[in-house]
């Protein structure tokens, strides 16, 4: 048979067309994908048709077992990862071979001042820099390529205060932003803008006002805030404010908007006692990112009482507004609303209701105000439930926005919590919890009910709100929300209010979303149906991203279990069934089926504790049980699987060094601070003898239990039953 040349030619040029070029690599050069933080890919080479061949590419462990928070970033082929208390990950983005690691050395009181876990949200890239915060407030800049640290950063003003770091950088042309945390400790929040490449201090500001009695404020823009504030108010504490997320530069504008953390105390009757909206506060606030002015400003919960802060992810998008297109700011605080500004001028174009609350019955779009319900919600009057709780409709988790749907994707919770005021002024106490209101969630309340004190009890049942508390005690669902409506196009429910966690979407019509019990989840974007699920083992938090290097399409989340109340770890979660070891987990169409971890092995009876010391009585133990839970419960839940250590099964060998651990800080390295500048010697020695008493009775349960064949499972009492 003969070909021509032509014919030759045709086919040649048909097999090259056949296997086309190899597609471009796309990067993840932020925490949020893009310059708007969308949480968005263009990708759509996985996509609805082909999601069920997703499979695992390669898994890397971390070597730790705390909350993971962060989503990873991609840029020239490295995959770069943030993880546990500010150490930086570098892996060969297409074989997970990693490149090179740094570990920071954590100032050891940094541990006690970190509400949330030991929890980090991820780096900023500026050219061959990385830019990374440890907890205990250290900016590094490392370089990308080989870790080597080139400058540090000390951006805590006070370490006899209790301020942390978990939230990641903002680059904003010549500097690099960092805030804090620690406004239910005793810090006044602030940002910090540093110099890209010296690390040298540009600006500083302050998000609550100093004392007037000091004279003038040290920021001028802080003068008007001021005069919200009442001139008596709690300035030795501090007042919270802090930014511990949510910083966002707007290239467009060159602005820098910051969202701010909740006062403290936590209700205005105590940290203002004449009241006000106590600027800034809960509120969105754009500086120039040059001079750390104020543009514009809006609180979106003013005079907050609930823990309502505005630390949430923002995203920035255009939209058709009224004939215009406009450039606006997309955020979902704590407090139930999505919220859509303006972001030239902070004004307030729309804000929807996203859940249910009782707070306020809307926002007042002329004056941006919300009409509050103070009747429902003002717990210095007595025990109040009030909706949303303080762990937020929205919290940390990154919502994603499809700007071609208008859809905006996130996880949303429908949970309340009973507040109630604790008796008396609190005198204030470095480093530790100025919360001056009992939290209780209402999926908690119904159980709690009959352990409480008659009088307390009755006031309860007699609140409006306990009808619908028996009714849905929480609700908590992955949503799909018109960004210009508010209205809910589909919603998945999510198994607990805790099960939440960072979305992903993308071109391919897929909606990611990682879950407690440990599966990676794909969902058809228009209709949220479940598409495919990876098991994993491996409980997730963090939001996936994905990039695409050598013609190849990958998705990426790191697991692990953590964050606020980490060391109550859900039963229903993988961290639970397996254990927390954490690791980056990246997946391609047509990877393996990943192997599950081995069950967590079930617990054994508690050992003997050693005798009491002479000289202890019922009273020290009790006094013991109070500096427990003052100090101590936070962290430390005593639950079966709890990723925070059970202080009811303490060995012999850590009783015997129990004065070293508490005082000393013999375990600071794992995490574990001295409390030594709190806790006296007779103090400590009174918190050792109610967890020998409560180790004596957790044994003296479990032999009975054991005795009669039945599991092994007695909760240790929570803060509530302690009152």
């Amino acid at each position: 048979m003969v070909i021509s040349r032509l014919a030759l030619g045709l086919l040649f040029a048909g097999l090259a067309a056949c296997s086309g070029p190899k597609a471009p690599d796309v990067e993840w050069r932020n925490p949020g994908g893009n310059a708007e933080k969308t949480h968005h890919s263009a990708l759509s080479d996985i996509n609805t048709t082909n999601v069920t061949r997703l499979g695992l590419a390669w898994r890397a462990e971390l070597g730790t077992k705390r909350g993971m928070e962060a989503t990873p970033v991609m840029v020239d082929g490295t995959l770069y990862l943030s993880g546990m208390a500010g150490r930086v990950y570098a892996f060969d983005a297409v074989t997970g071979k990693q490149r090179w690691g740094f570990t920071p050395t954590i100032d050891g009181r940094a541990w006690r001042a970190a509400c949330c876990d030991a929890v980090n949200r991820g780096v900023a890239i500026a050219g061959d820099r990385l830019f990374v915060a440890a907890l205990d407030g250290k900016l590094y800049s490392l370089d990308r390529k080989t870790g080597a640290v080139q400058w540090t950063a000390d951006t805590i003003i006070d370490r006899d205060r209790g301020y942390s770091s978990t939230g990641a950088p903002e680059v904003a042309g010549e500097v690099v932003l960092i805030g804090n945390g620690g406004a239910e400790l005793d810090v006044r929040g602030y940002v910090s803008a540093y110099d890209l490449k010296t690390g040298a201090l540009a600006w500083r500001f302050y998000t609550v006002p100093r004392d007037p009695a000091l004279g003038p404020q040290d920021h001028p823009d802080l003068e008007k805030a001021a005069a919200t504030w009442d001139p008596k108010s709690r300035w030795d504490i501090g007042g919270g404010g802090s930014v511990w997320d949510a910083i966002h530069y707007d290239a467009l504008t060159g602005n820098v908007l910051i969202g701010v953390g909740n006062g403290g105390p936590w209700h205005v009757a105590r940290r203002s006692p004449a009241g006000g909206d106590n600027l800034y506060l809960s509120s969105l606030v754009a500086l120039d990112a040059k001079t750390g002015r104020v543009k514009w400003h809006y609180q979106e919960t003013p005079g907050d009482s609930w823990d309502y802060t505005a630390t949430q992810p923002m995203v920035f998008a255009d939209m058709e507004w009224e004939g215009q297109k406009r450039p606006v700011v997309l955020h979902a605080p704590k407090n139930g609303f999505l919220y859509v500004l303006d972001r030239r001028d902070g004004k307030v174009l729309a804000a929807h209701s996203i859940t249910y609350q009782n707070w306020a019955n809307g926002v007042d779009l002329t004056t941006g105000r919300p009409n509050f319900t103070p009747e429902n919600t003002d717990y210095s009057k007595g025990p109040r439930i009030v909706y949303p709780s303080s762990a937020g409709a929205r919290n940390w988790h990154p919502a994603s926005f499809d700007a071609k749907s208008g859809t905006y994707f996130a996880s949303v919770d429908d949970l309340g919590m009973l507040f109630m005021m604790t008796p008396g002024a609190k005198p204030h106490r470095k480093r530790a919890t100025n919360i001056d209101a009992v939290p209780m969630f209402t999926s908690d309340i119904v159980g709690m009910l009959p352990s409480l004190p008659p009088p307390l009890r009755e006031a309860i049942e007699a609140l409006p709100e306990m009808k619908r508390v028996r009714e849905k005690p929480f609700d908590s669902q992955l949503k799909a929300i018109d960004a210009r409506t508010g209205k809910t196009k589909w919603s998945v429910q999510l198994e607990g209010w805790q099960d939440r966690a960072g979305v992903l979407s993308t071109d391919g019509g897929l909606v990611f979303h990682g879950n407690l019990a440990g599966q990676l989840r794909a969902f058809d974007a228009a209709t949220g149906k479940l598409l495919h699920e990876v098991e994993l083992g491996r409980s997730i938090l963090a939001a996936p991203m994905t990039y695409r290097l050598g013609g190849v399409q990958y998705v990426a989340v790191a697991t692990g279990w953590g964050g606020g109340g980490w060391g109550f770890t859900p039963a229903y979660s993988a961290a639970a069934k397996y254990g927390n070891a954490n690791e980056l987990m990246v997946f391609k169409l047509d990877g393996t089926k990943p192997a599950l971890p081995a069950p967590a092995p079930l617990p054994a009876v508690a050992a003997e504790p050693p005798a009491q010391a002479p000289g202890i009585d019922a009273a020290r133990i009790a006094r013991g049980r109070d500096l427990y839970f003052a100090n101590c419960g936070f962290c430390h839940s005593n639950q079966h699987r709890s990723i925070s250590p059970d202080l009811r099964r303490l060995t012999p060998e850590k009783h015997a060094v129990f004065n070293e651990v508490v005082l000393k800080g013999l375990l600071q390295p794992n995490g574990m601070p001295s409390f030594g500048d709190l806790l006296s010697p007779l103090e400590a020695e009174d918190l050792h003898a109610y967890l020998i008493d409560l180790q004596a009775a957790t044994r003296a349960t479990e032999l009975e239990l054991q005795r009669q064949g039945k599991p092994i499972d007695t909760p240790a009492p929570t803060i509530i039953n302690a009152l």
